[in-house]
């Protein structure tokens, strides 16, 4: 016996109210299931996509920008953290292409540790801080540069933000690659390409390595190719002040690459001369105008200056001071001017380069390439920054686009009698150059 509901049409109503009611969540729940699939099938998509653009593309996107305040500090904030999993997925190419595109990584100090084993191979050490190699997850080998703690933390941050905010702005052959950074109460580190040669002073100045003419010239080429984009090619001008062997370093082809940007300073292109209230460089590399600040606007010229120091060293394969030397040949510089004077240019390289006898063509090309060199670097160290050539100059000069004028003797300030001396005599001549 079934319930009937008293009265007419009470039955269908409550029939069709029913059914009514069982549609609609039958409705909802149908709704519900294909948005929850919809939902998890589009997140499913993305992630996809994502891994697909990390794999095809290589990191992501990462600048570093300061915005004042704690300075490198904020750099640091600003810019995300990349684990180990996404450095080791992604190739070579695609990483350094990353790099080029101005987008420096932030490591933790955990990743440079395990990245240089705790720093178990030093590659050496300066003023500002010591380098060791490492290696990335995926193989590629790197430098990295420790900031010395005891310096206190507003030159550690100065340091830091001269190296990124200049390094993140340029993409040279010549310039040394900054792949990344960290900055946390752990360290202060720079991350840099890996140059198989190490530095300048330490290649050329080792008699065991055998260099030519050739070789030489093409390493100076290259650092005035660095000096040329960094004064002119910017979108500002950079002044470097710290131009030397030591801070050019050469990879396994010999390829220079000019670093140590830790006090190089950005200009802009409507300014004509640098704001410097003390010395600024190495000494036995500065110009007149770096050492004694007030007496000649500071432009990108004192920079000239330490590159036609850095040529004669190139050329000599030692260092411009040598106090074991005979007094004639203690400064290299000086020595290179008397032996220009009298045309033997090519005797001081094969005695500095210890050259075992050389084809008749072979002297002929040491010649020129010698002649050539010290020219340039005479015309380079002039005293007056107006009568040294521009970077574009040097690398015409250099490679032979344009002629040479014959240099003037630039050491008058230094040496004002040492012109007019015979080689005989010139020990005569007291060497005042700091080292």
């Amino acid at each position: 016996m079934s319930f009937q509901f008293p009265g007419p049409n009470l039955q269908d109503d409550f029939d069709k109210t029913f059914n009514d009611f069982n549609s609609s969540v039958n409705s909802a729940l149908v709704s519900h299931f294909v948005l929850s699939l919809l939902s998890f099938g589009g997140t499913t998509a993305m992630v996809y996509l994502v891994y697909r653009c990390l794999k095809d593309h290589g990191l992501p996107s990462i600048n570093v920008k300061t915005t004042g305040g704690r300075g490198g500090a904020d750099a640091a904030e600003l810019t995300p953290l990349l684990p180990d999993s996404i450095i080791r997925n992604t190739t070579i190419d695609n990483f350094l292409n990353e790099i080029a595109r101005e987008k420096p990584i932030q490591f933790t100090s955990e990743q440079l540790d395990r990245y240089t084993q705790h720093r178990s191979a030093e590659l050496g050490s300066g003023g500002y801080g010591a380098v060791y190699k490492g290696m990335l997850p995926n193989g590629l080998d790197i430098a990295v540069k420790v900031l010395h703690e005891h310096m206190g933390s507003e030159v550690t941050e100065q340091q830091f933000m001269a190296e990124v905010g200049t390094l993140w702005r340029t993409n040279h052959a010549n310039l040394i690659r900054l792949i990344g950074f960290c900055f946390d109460a752990g360290m202060q580190a720079l991350v840099y390409e890996f140059m198989a040669k190490r530095s300048l002073d330490k290649y050329l100045f080792d008699p065991r390595h055998t260099v030519g003419p050739v070789e030489l010239l093409s390493i100076a080429v290259g650092v005035a190719r660095g000096l040329r984009y960094l004064h002119e090619e910017c979108q500002k001008k950079i002044i470097h002040y710290d131009v030397k062997a030591g801070n050019v370093l050469l990879d396994g082809s010999l390829h220079p690459k000019l670093t140590d940007f830790g006090i190089a300073q950005l200009l802009s292109r409507a300014r004509p001369h640098a704001s410097v209230h003390e010395a600024r460089g190495t000494f036995g590399y500065m110009a007149p105008e770096a050492i004694h600040v007030g007496t000649a606007p500071i432009t990108e010229k004192c920079d000239v200056y330490s590159f036609g120091l850095l040529l004669f060293e190139v050329i000599g394969r030692r260092k411009n001071m040598d106090n074991s030397a005979p007094d004639s040949h203690k400064w290299l510089p000086l020595l290179a001017w008397n032996m220009y004077e009298r045309g033997e240019l090519k005797d001081l390289v094969k005695e500095c380069h210890h050259y075992p006898p050389v084809a008749v063509e072979d002297e002929e090309k040491l010649k020129e390439t010698a002649e050539r060199m010290c020219k340039v670097a005479f015309l380079c160290v002039q005293e007056k920054p107006e009568a040294r050539p521009t970077m574009s100059m040097v690398v015409n000069m250099l490679e032979g686009h344009v002629e040479i004028p014959p240099p003037p003797y630039p050491f008058g300030w230094m040496y004002p009698q040492a012109a007019s001396l015979s080689s005989g005599s010139t020990k005569e001549v007291s060497i005042r150059i700091d080292r």
